[in-house]
């Protein structure tokens, strides 16, 4: 799917989410209890098989892959052109690091100089070693995988990188993701930003990572992922088999289970960034797919931000507050993009809910917005909201990922604000 460094962190994980809308509403978090003979995280419930899964995921990526072209899928390939500043930057990674890439999707923020950066499940180390360019000399950037053959790689090319740079504020650990408070380093608010490619749907116990994640952030900081998701809940039968777990699909998350699991994890409004549907170039994969009855059942790469701030609301409130994009963020002079359906032009008034001034004036983008108005005036629910799939691949067949502009503009399914 998308450029990321996610993908070879997912196996460090595993060895260890209108014009002016958000994403769509999740049902309530009980839904979650309901369906929770259904839902793809009840595997953390049994201790044996989430074992057997994660050695199963471990050995995949250790040990069938030899490079991205292994793949049977396009889940952890990067469908979106790169920008030229990733590009360079991927230009000064030792090749073999890069062969060992297996992400889905763009995990690169904007505006990451003098940050903490999490990468999990960084496998071999790829985005760890483009978010140390990203982040300088002044910041830092810490990788953690499962994975043994993909973190031998990412140490052995750390002198490497060291050289190229001129600067080494990398550092790695052998660990799962859902059990980072095992990391003693790891501490509470302490990390800026946290990234991941592809390696969530791989960890059988979603609900601690996502814990975990709200842990480690600053106030205003965010997990910004890339992943895959389902558009129904991943039936049992398929869960099991070893090879559709390591192309990242038996652990998808229903695209409506993962909003409602992020929001009872904190991160009250989960805003989606961009999509496109994951297609199966492997006949037995399809056909296991088809044999067992769901051939309808579809998989999407989407790539989510979710802050972790206290004061966002369960739905997009209207308080009649805009913002001005000043065209400041380094390489984004026209506008700029806060997800698929926040694009804000340098110099114009834009429309915003108080979960997206929040999301802006509470965060390190707060420099680059001039804000009018306040909170002292509710004038209701913020038109648009509504609760259908958000991707808008999954009713054009067509990716939106790298769009920007144009997905902004066309109107995407379910989200408010």
């Amino acid at each position: 799917m998308k450029f990321s460094l996610a993908s070879t962190v997912l196996l460090a994980a595993l060895s260890s989410s209108t014009a002016f809308s958000p994403v769509s509403r999740p049902a309530p978090s009980s839904s979650l209890a309901m369906a929770s003979d259904l839902f793809v995280d009840a595997t953390a419930t049994n201790g044996a098989k989430a074992g057997q899964i994660q050695d199963s995921v471990s050995d995949y990526y250790g040990k069938t892959l030899s490079t991205s072209d292994d793949l049977k899928t396009n889940a952890c390939c990067t469908a979106t052109a790169m920008p030229t500043h990733i590009k360079d930057a991927i230009n000064r990674i030792h090749p073999d690091v890069v062969a060992k890439y297996y992400g889905c999707g763009l995990c690169v923020p904007d505006e990451l100089e003098g940050t903490t950066v999490l990468d999990l499940g960084c496998g071999a180390g790829r985005d760890v070693y483009i978010a140390s360019q990203l982040v300088g000399s002044t910041g830092k950037v810490i990788g953690v995988d499962m994975t043994p053959e993909q973190l031998s790689v990412a140490k052995e090319t750390q002198a490497y990188h060291k050289e190229k740079f001129g600067y080494d504020n990398v550092e790695f650990h052998l660990g799962k993701i859902e059990e980072l408070d095992k990391i003693d380093s790891l501490e509470d608010n302490s990390v800026d930003i946290i990234v991941s490619n592809c390696v969530i749907n791989l960890c059988p116990d979603k609900e601690a990572v996502l814990k975990s994640c709200h842990r480690l952030l600053k106030p205003g900081g965010e997990l910004y992922f890339s992943d895959v998701y389902s558009n129904r809940r991943v039936p049992e039968s398929l869960r099991n088999d070893e090879v559709l777990w390591g192309e990242c699909l038996s652990g998808a998350l229903y695209w409506n289970d993962f909003q409602n699991l992020a929001k009872s994890c904190g991160f009250a409004d989960p805003r989606l960034v961009e999509d496109a549907p994951i297609t199966i170039e492997n006949d037995d994969v399809q056909a296991t797919i088809d044999n067992s009855g769901h051939g309808n059942l579809e998989f999407y790469s989407a790539t989510y931000r979710l802050f972790k701030l206290d004061d966002l609301e369960p739905a997009c409130e209207d308080y009649g507050q805009a913002v001005v994009y000043k065209g400041t963020i380094p390489r984004h002079p026209s506008g700029w993009s806060l997800d698929d359906h926040h694009y804000m032009e340098t110099g114009k008034i834009f429309p915003v809910c108080g979960n997206t001034w929040n999301m802006l004036e509470k965060t390190r983008f707060k420099e680059h917005f001039e804000f009018i108005g306040n909170f002292d005036t509710h004038y209701g629910i913020f038109e648009g909201c509504g609760t259908s799939i958000p991707y808008q691949s999954a009713t054009t067949g067509v990716s939106n990922k790298g769009t920007g502009k144009a997905a902004a503009s066309s109107g995407g399914g379910g989200s408010c604000c």
